[in-house]
């Protein structure tokens, strides 16, 4: 009698979807199949992209080949764009599936259904590049979400380079391109380490650099920033930010929603209402981000994407997602197994998930434009996020339980970030932050919504070390390398 094909499908091969499948691959029984589903060909170590983005790193160094990974650790690999999820089955599948998009070089482009068992939706976000007009590399401004953006931006950062070697006066603008983006740490990184290398090479009275964000404070970076321990202080990362700052020569524009951008000038509004534009010769700025496209039918083939999907396009997960005033919002609002309420057997990690509500306090100016940052989902939680659903799915494969074993939350999850603020063996720095929870417990830590003795910050050659030792540690990581499930999230 043959055996019917069980099966893991995890949507995405980034940090959080190449986690969840190499510890499936390794929990899961060998009769069951884990494939990843991933429109690239290439795992990035995105964390290091900002050092590709001023030229220091080629994009090879950030990228590792997917493929001979997943065939050498029996996990199955498709690359294509995932479109559909059905998960009730239908259209003469008595399983659920996704439909899927080849794109691998040679391919037909014709549609794949994929049945699954279990799925791990792991996509990671859409660049939204269109929410502001001129926005992104195919409009007037750089981005380093990818190693191919951070290449081009590291070209034009060269052409501004010969620029201030041959006299001109230069304006360089980096940030958030949207009052809603996330990731601010990036942009952070990224403009010390332009200024960084503008420095190093004798150039800096003749540039201005302007850093231009959507926080409130300097700080905030998307969690409402810090109380951190420093050399036995409390101090608030908006203190601890702006010495930086202040210590490079860096100017920065608070509280900005960018309207649109144009050749050589950016427009934004600021949390007053008021309009503001600025010339730039050179200019990083990052994009929102929404989730993949990715819609969903029923058995009978009616729309359900608003069932399983939240506007914003992320997927709907085990958090209270009922709409309640600021002052209500509380840590278990916030998921912690990220399985799908209506479909026990789906779930979402990392960018994928959709968050219950920002962490920084939502602002808006007199017009009614939200300017304030989106909750971060990446790196270190995001994966935390993959290994704990591998985890449960293993457990739940094994009879083990009926519903979820592990969890994540952010609410209960500390994290570490290392920023890099130069590179150099000798004179780099790096501002190397811990906080613990992600989301503030006011009920369990009254004063600052975290542990003091948890949350601490430093800015020196230590850290910049440090975030040396992860880019080559996590690529070991990632390539699978013998004894890689011993090395943390």
């Amino acid at each position: 009698m043959q055996v019917q094909e069980k099966r893991v499908v995890v949507l995405g091969a980034g940090i959080a979807g190449h986690t969840a499948a190499m510890f499936l691959r390794r929990r899961l029984p060998r009769n069951w199949e884990v494939r990843v589903v991933s429109p690239n060909a290439h795992y990035n170590w995105i964390p290091s992209n900002i050092w590709v983005g001023v030229g220091l790193l080629p994009a090879r160094k950030v990228l590792v080949p997917l493929e001979p990974i997943y065939r050498r650790t029996r996990i199955a690999f498709t690359q294509a764009r995932a479109t559909e999820i059905h998960p009730e089955g239908g259209r003469g599948h008595e399983k659920p599936y996704v439909v899927v998009q080849p794109v691998a070089p040679g391919s037909d482009g014709q549609a794949v259904e994929i049945e699954y068992d279990y799925l791990v939706n792991a996509t990671g976000p859409k660049l939204n590049f269109g929410a502001t007009p001129g926005l992104g590399p195919e409009g007037h401004s750089l981005s380093v979400c990818t190693a191919q953006h951070a290449e081009h931006a590291a070209a034009e950062f060269r052409k501004a380079l010969d620029r201030l070697a041959h006299g001109e006066r230069l304006t360089f603008v980096v940030g958030t391109g949207h009052g809603q983006c996330t990731c601010e740490g990036a942009a952070f990184e990224y403009v010390f380490n332009v200024e960084f290398e503008i420095r190093k090479r004798g150039l800096r009275d003749r540039a201005r650099i302007v850093y231009l964000t959507n926080e409130a404070e300097l700080g905030d970076f998307g969690v409402g920033g810090l109380n951190l321990e420093v050399a036995g202080y409390v101090v608030p990362s908006r203190i601890f930010t702006e010495s930086l700052f202040v210590e490079r020569g860096v100017e920065w524009v608070l509280g900005a929603h960018v309207q649109r951008v144009e050749q050589g000038r950016v427009y934004w509004e600021d949390l007053q209402g008021e309009e503001f534009y600025l010339d730039f010769d050179f200019a990083m700025l990052l994009p929102p981000f929404r989730g993949a496209d990715l819609r969903a039918f029923d058995r009978h083939g009616a729309d359900i994407t608003s069932k399983l999907f939240a506007p914003s396009g992320f997927m709907k997960v085990d958090a209270d997602y009922t709409p309640k005033p600021y002052e209500e919002w509380s840590p278990r609002d916030w998921p912690s197994t990220y399985q799908n309420p209506d479909y026990p057997n789906v779930f979402a990690v990392g960018i994928a998930f959709a968050p219950p509500h920002p962490i920084t306090p939502p602002r808006a100016n007199p017009k009614g434009t939200p300017i304030s940052p989106a909750p971060p989902r990446t790196g270190m939680p995001s994966a935390i996020m993959g290994r704990a659903v591998a985890e449960s799915i293993a457990d739940m494969v094994r009879g083990r339980s009926a519903r979820p074993t592990h969890r994540a939350s952010l609410a209960e999850l500390g994290a570490a970030c290392v920023a890099s603020a130069g590179y150099n063996p000798f004179t780099g720095s790096a501002a190397a932050m811990t906080m613990y929870p992600i989301v503030p417990d006011y009920e369990k830590y009254p004063v600052t919504g975290r542990s003091k003795r948890d949350t601490f910050g430093e800015i020196g050659s230590a850290g910049h070390w440090i975030k040396i030792v992860l880019h080559h540690m996590f690529l070991y990581k990632a390539r699978a390398l013998p004894g890689w499930w011993l090395i943390p999230e």
